[in-house]
């Protein structure tokens, strides 16, 4: 299947060949004046690799067509778009396992991992059961094939890393986290329990922001930072993969505002605790 990014990027291609051919040089002469392999210049033309804004640059210079740089540089960035959106309908073609086991891999190649979660437990977080119902409910949603053992395996199997010496994750969640309900009311206490039992634990940090918070900043929706290199976001159509220096430091900002009135510790385990309460049960 041809996916939107592989299709801007043979436009881009086109749009390159386009160029040469105007300017009357075969694509051996075009390689020797840059310096490169004549199989790149046909790799870039066919869309078979995505070129860096330097392989633009020196396209457009070389050919002698400086002022078609910006146009290139635009598609480039074009291009890029299509690779930050990931729809969720395409990811989950063949059901959740799949997208689960890219989590478990950029799990394993991250090592501070800070996350934001206005109305659900992180999936790092969650017990069996807890999963179970947020897998199962999404796939009737998305109107998919269910995968929902496998996923939840896969997501048993991410939580791992907690246990990592090397590993660190700072979480804050709304308290209203701890009050919707994708489950019944006995598996929500189960999962209200775990994360009362994971306050304080060594390199856990979770905050809870209480419904009564003074905030700089509101929460618009959840989002993920890995290091400093990545932020997903999810949306009810896809997820952003934001990879910018701009964007992450927008993002980490976002985090640290929200942080100012988050409660720890002792305090936090009291807004579980309440919420426990809530569901009546012993």
């Amino acid at each position: 299947m041809t996916t939107d990014f592989q299709t801007a990027r043979e436009a881009l291609g086109a749009r390159l060949r386009e160029l040469r051919a105007e300017s009357g040089l075969e694509g051996k002469d075009l390689a020797a004046r840059l310096g490169w392999q004549p199989s790149k210049i046909s790799r870039l033309q066919n869309g078979k690799q995505t070129p860096t804004r330097d392989d633009l640059t020196a396209w457009a210079h070389a050919l002698e067509r400086p002022d078609v740089e910006t146009e290139l540089l635009g598609l480039l960035t074009a291009l890029d778009m299509k690779q930050r959106h990931r729809t969720w309908r395409k990811q989950l073609a063949g059901g959740h396992r799949g997208r689960q086991e890219l989590a478990v891999r950029q799990t394993e190649n991250t090592k501070t991992i800070r996350g934001l979660e206005v109305s659900r437990i992180p999936g790092l977080f969650q017990t069996p059961e807890y999963a179970r119902a947020v897998f199962t409910a999404n796939a009737a949603f998305r109107e998919i094939t269910p995968t929902t053992e496998a996923a939840v395996e896969a997501r048993m199997r991410r939580q791992q890393a907690l246990y990592d010496p090397e590993k660190s994750f700072r979480f804050l969640l709304c308290e209203a986290a701890l009050y919707h309900r994708p489950c019944p009311a006995d598996v929500m206490a189960e999962q209200l329990d775990r994360l009362y039992n994971l306050v304080g634990q060594t390199r856990i940090e979770l905050g809870i922001i209480p419904f009564t918070a003074q905030l700089r900043r509101t929460p618009a929706h959840g989002f993920w930072i890995y290091d400093r290199r990545l932020v997903i976001v999810e949306t009810i159509s896809e997820e952003l993969w934001l990879t910018g220096d701009e964007d992450v430091n927008l993002y980490e900002r976002a985090w640290d505002w929200l942080a100012e009135a988050a409660e720890h510790g002792t305090l936090a385990r009291r807004l579980i605790g309440r919420a426990r309460a809530s569901l009546g049960l012993a």
